[in-house]
């Protein structure tokens, strides 16, 4: 199953967790933190929730084995059931502390994963990946907490449960010291599990592997960025992974890639506490997220190190996005350092122009307002005012079937930044005489060996400029004269649009005929335009097709030239 749908099908947060040593106390109830006390309760709401997606009948070839969504069965959903469980059984303050009945249905899901573990110590993700180390990563790290946890627990009958945990975990150990990963991140995810396996069960082969990974060093760049550039998933879990290794393993060098990122994440934040994705190179591209994943690190860093600013993100995290910090509750129970009081907060940066030229990524934030520009996107400018968010704007041309436009980088000019695209659009002369296919064969007479002539150009720049009370937006066009164009603004879906008028037959689609228009969302405004509206061409040979979401054009021919400005 993959592990983003499991988060969407069953509502649980399921995350990768760091854990500390075996040598964690057991803790107090009156000694927690009101916020933890809140976060275990919420943890207890996804323990049940899980419990009803377990098979229940001791007949069954899956006895054992949780359900996703999709009624699929499987080690990920399986796994979450032990991972989130463990909690249960070891804070005091939990409905399911020391619960037997828990423990039983714990040990039934121990069974079924060591049923469908292959031979190689392997699990597979359904969606996607089988006989998967960094799979089999994701799910020994979170377990061998687990298993410290029950540990501790003091639960009755433990013992036959951590037993079999412990067969499925070593089996895991075995693969994760000798398979091979997929992106950069499973590095770390292999590291950190063969980390949290040493500190249990210590083995010069895992702490081997894990030097290995580690000998090819941190993929972070001068931004601060990793190098998948996710945002909202995997710098986070990076950050994460890092910490678990430099601590396991004693390499506090490690850290000093989670401060940059860290740093660099202070500037990725949209006025109402989400996250800036644009610029991801994974499934997290241009998703709505916030700040979740971010908690445990800087709420570690920030009493590490005393810093003031990740003290603020913290606070902002708590506001936001509280609730769904619960799926790392784990790493909270086990270390009562992090139950400290916060330092005290020094401001985050809420008024920048920040470049990110690694990212292909311009940031400005005024307060309650801020734009994203991108490079090497079709979606190359966003801007939010509060609530009110215009996630996306994006121009295209029926220019040969090839007019989407998109520009390589962002140049800045003084108080502005400019985008460009030149394209191409050529004939084809009579192949070469004594070149000619003998058969006729047109795959035979590749085009590009044709002379060429009739060749047109367009060229296109984006120029955008900040003003006193927003954003503009120049597009200019030369070249081929007469080519059908269109400016696209989508909207976050759920908002009003005014001062548009519906394009016909279409279920969201809007022209901006002149004046300005707006879009209401939370009693915010953006206010856009002036419009254009000289064809209503909206689905331009070679352009994307239509976002799922509220959007407004504004079309015309080249040589297109028009500013439009939000506010």
């Amino acid at each position: 199953m993959d592990r983003r749908q499991f988060v969407k099908s069953s509502t649980l947060a399921f995350c990768t967790l760091p854990v500390l040593p075996t040598t964690i106390p057991h803790i107090r109830a009156d000694a927690m933190p009101e916020w933890l006390r809140a976060m275990v309760k919420q943890a207890d709401k996804s323990i049940e929730s899980l419990l009803t997606y377990q098979e229940k009948d001791a007949q069954s070839p899956d006895f054992g084995g949780l359900r996703d969504g999709f009624d699929l069965l499987n080690p990920h959903s399986t796994s979450a059931l032990i991972q989130y469980g463990a909690s249960g059984l070891f804070a005091p303050t939990s409905k399911y502390y020391q619960s037997k009945e828990l423990l039983a249905a714990m040990d039934q899901a121990a069974l079924y994963l060591i049923k469908t573990q292959h031979s190689d110590g392997t699990i597979d993700l359904l969606s996607t990946n089988f006989h998967s180390t960094p799979d089999t990563g994701f799910l020994v790290k979170r377990l061998a907490m687990a298993y410290t946890m029950i540990e501790k627990s003091g639960t009755e009958g433990a013992a036959k449960m951590l037993a079999n945990l412990k067969t499925f975990l070593l089996r895991g150990g075995d693969a994760l010291s000798v398979g091979g990963i997929h992106t950069p991140n499973h590095r770390w995810v292999v590291s950190a599990a063969l980390t949290k396996l040493n500190e249990l069960w210590p083995n010069p082969k895992y702490v081997a592997r894990a030097e290995q990974w580690l000998a090819e060093h941190i993929d972070i760049d001068r931004d601060g960025q990793y190098n998948e550039k996710s945002t909202f998933i995997y710098s986070s879990l990076t950050d994460r992974l890092l910490i678990t290794i430099g601590k396991g393993l004693k390499k506090p060098e490690l850290f000093d890639a989670v401060r940059k990122n860290l740093d660099m994440t202070m500037y990725y934040v949209h006025p109402n506490g989400e996250i800036v994705t644009d610029a991801s190179g994974r499934q997290d591209k241009a998703i709505i997220g916030t700040l979740e994943n971010y908690y445990y690190p800087y709420r570690y860093f920030a009493i590490k190190d005393g810093n003031a600013r990740y003290a603020a993100m913290c606070r902002l995290i708590e506001q936001t996005a509280s609730q769904k910090t619960t799926g790392f509750v784990d790493y909270f129970l086990t270390d009562p350092s992090l139950w400290a009081e916060l330092p005290a907060e020094k401001p985050v940066p809420v008024n920048y122009v920040k470049t990110f030229p690694n990212s292909g990524l311009v940031r400005i934030r005024r307060d309650r307002r801020d734009s994203t520009l991108i490079a090497n996107n079709p979606v190359w400018f966003t801007f939010m005012k509060g609530n009110a968010v215009l996630q996306g704007v994006r121009f295209a041309s029926s220019f040969f079937g090839k007019g989407q436009f998109q520009s390589e980088k962002i140049s800045e000019n003084g108080n502005e930044w400019v985008l460009t695209q030149k394209l191409d659009g050529p004939y084809f002369q009579p192949y070469p005489k004594e070149s000619i296919a003998p058969d006729g064969d047109w795959e035979k007479m590749p085009r590009n060996l044709r002379p060429q002539s009739e060749v047109q150009i367009l060229e296109t720049k984006v120029i955008i400029r900040e003003t006193s009370g927003g954003m503009e937006i120049e597009v200019v066009t030369n070249g081929t004269e007469r080519v059908p164009a269109a400016l696209e603004l989508i909207f976050r879906p759920g908002g009003t649009l005014k001062g548009v008028s519906k394009v016909e037959n279409t279920k969201d689609s809007w022209l901006l005929k002149e004046a300005t228009g707006s879009y209401e969302l939370g009693g915010d405004t953006i206010n856009f335009g002036p419009g254009l509206a000289l064809h209503k061409n909206i689905a331009l040979r070679g352009a994307l097709p239509a976002m799922e979401a509220p959007t407004v054009f504004l079309t015309g021919f080249t040589p297109f030239k028009h500013v439009i400005r939000f506010s």
